[in-house]
């Protein structure tokens, strides 16, 4: 409707023509019949739902309902209803000052239904555009009725003389204030009971009773929800009579293949960051965080129930990439490539995301995290050199050769003592490298093998503090107090 959003009265919206009213449901509803008949993207950036969620969010669109995405932390719930809002017309008309954002052809609240009748086609309009159209609750235990649906005034009976029962001293609440958009709750289940049979009587019968006075408020909205599983959280749950309004209960997941993952965390992850180095992110790097989260998911030490978001390897990622960039500004290094090491280094971006089952206590969040992380680079490698031959390597540490690796070794003296083990850097050819790489490439590479092979258990591997010499205590490391890391395979 371009010639009518430049319309500022009633009677210019009425010449215009170009308005049609339309509840906000049937509003979603037409345009994404126009989305499917175009074949044009839904909801762009949400990665792995395209054969499960999406489907179930447009049969509920289609079908007009109120819905609940239901899942565990980190499924992109409330990423996918906040795009619900492409969905909306760019603009739409409401009665310049209303709280409530009436429609000028069919106002529900009282004063500006005295407004059109007083001004007719002069009434003011306004212009609401799509973003305007959408709040978003997060709800709490404290949430009140009166934050809700709204409060009488008692200031605002004073001001204009009316009684203490008006409608016309009511301060409305979020969802009349949503009127005509969409009204979302994030965690439903920690919303008070008798908050919610305030929404459930307001989304079925369309009135309201604030302070014992009874207030009809036929609202426009589309009401969606999001919440983990009941048997998730024992904060609160759905009561029944509401569960019975909402139309559509839609499950989420997690990513279903590693592609998907390694997608979704290259999407989220800030690792376009400027910097005096370059970053090369290798590939297996990107899988070895990717599986980590997989591996998380399966691990029996890890709580089901409350799962493992997605922004577990979304945040190790954005580790990973530090400690490299740290490692490559320190050793004066043009290029910054992210190693296995570096994933061991990311422990803090992972540890306070794991919610452990009682094994895993006894164990500790710091061993568990580091077995999972040794699993999930089994797997990669596997998924690399599966059926490769690296006997000569492993008979070179049989045959007495060891090997230390300091943390913040430059990536040239690395290459220098990892080409020593016979057949090493030749197998970095897997990995689709050739000689003519950077160092920090190679030993890289090369790292990630001796890592995978120390993973299936065909070398060992310890980690220890560089101490200076004999009389100091252990307690004690080198250079300030700062830990350096030697890595031993043998």
């Amino acid at each position: 409707m371009p010639s009518s959003v430049h319309s500022t009265t009633l009677g210019d919206l009425r010449t215009a023509g170009n308005y049609i009213p339309r509840s906000v449901k049937d509003e979603l509803r037409a345009n994404l019949i126009d989305k499917l008949a175009k074949g044009e993207s839904l909801f762009s950036g949400v990665v792995g739902y395209d054969d499960t969620v999406v489907p179930q969010v447009v049969n509920a669109v289609l079908s007009r309902h109120n819905f609940i995405l239901l899942g565990l932390r980190g499924q992109a719930k409330t990423r996918l209803i906040r795009m619900l809002t492409t969905l909306l017309d760019d603009h739409v008309p409401y009665i310049q000052g209303c709280e409530i954002h009436d429609d000028p052809f069919a106002p529900i609240c009282k004063p500006c239904r005295d407004l059109v009748k007083e001004k007719g086609d002069a009434t003011p309009i306004a212009w609401l555009s799509r973003e305007e159209r959408y709040v978003e609750k997060l709800a709490t235990p404290d949430v009140t009725i009166a934050d809700m649906i709204g409060d009488i005034d008692p200031i605002k009976a004073a001001r204009t003389g009316h009684t203490i029962g008006s409608e016309l001293t009511v301060h409305y609440g979020l969802l009349p204030r949503a009127n005509r958009g969409i009204f979302a709750i994030n965690e439903l289940p920690d919303l008070a009971g008798k908050i919610q049979v305030g929404l459930f009587n307001i989304m079925q019968e369309g009135d309201v009773q604030i302070k014992g006075y009874p207030l009809r408020l036929p609202l426009d909205l589309m009401l969606v929800f999001t919440a983990n599983p009941e048997d998730y959280t024992a904060r609160g749950k759905i009561i029944t009579p509401l569960k019975d309004r909402i139309g559509s209960e839609i499950r989420t997941h997690y990513p279903a293949t590693l592609g998907h993952g390694i997608e979704i965390t290259q999407q989220e992850a800030w690792t376009e960051r400027p910097s005096r180095t370059e970053l090369y992110m290798p590939e297996y790097i990107r899988e070895v965080v990717e599986q980590l989260a997989f591996s998380a998911r399966d691990d029996k030490r890890v709580d089901k129930r409350s799962g493992v978001s997605q922004r577990l390897p979304i945040s190790v990622l954005e580790n990973v990439t530090s400690n490299a960039e740290r490692r490559a500004l320190v050793n004066g290094e043009k290029v910054a490539v992210p190693r296995v090491l570096d994933v061991y280094a990311a422990l803090p971006s992972i540890t306070g995301k794991l919610e452990l089952e009682y094994e895993g206590e006894l164990k500790g969040g710091d061993v568990v995290a580091r077995e999972i992380i040794r699993l999930a680079v089994g797997k990669v490698y596997t998924e690399h050199f599966d059926g490769e031959n690296v006997g000569h390597i492993v008979k070179w540490f049989e045959q007495g050769g060891s090997l230390k690796l300091e943390e913040t070794e430059t990536a040239e003296k690395m290459v220098q003592e990892l080409s020593a083990i016979n057949g090493l850097m030749e197998k970095t050819r897997r990995l689709g490298l050739g000689e003519s790489e950077p160092d920090a490439v190679r030993a890289a590479a090369a790292e990630f093998i001796l890592e995978g092979l120390y993973a299936h258990k065909r070398i060992s591997r310890n980690e220890e503090l560089a101490f200076v010499a004999g009389e100091r205590r252990r307690e004690q490391p080198a250079d300030e107090g700062k830990q350096k890391i030697r890595r031993q395979y043998q």
